[in-house]
């Protein structure tokens, strides 16, 4: 029975975007570790941009920063 908790920032994911991570997360672990769909679990959360951090400053910051 996997969970999977997939983090991402709250900027707007739509729910047929959501809808196709939980869809493809539930056909990797189908296809790679032969799990069933039906008791495979994927939760997503949204984070506030502002809650979250990259190589040590927050995620704007890191994001003003060319690489």
């Amino acid at each position: 029975m996997p969970y999977v908790n997939v983090k991402i920032t709250r900027e707007g994911a739509t729910a047929a975007q959501k809808a196709e991570i939980i869809a493809g997360v539930t056909d990797l672990l189908v296809r790679v570790l032969d799990k069933n769909p039906a008791t495979t679990f994927v939760l997503i959360d949204e984070v506030a941009l502002e809650d979250w951090g990259v190589g040590g400053v927050p995620t704007e910051e890191y994001r003003r920063t060319p690489r």
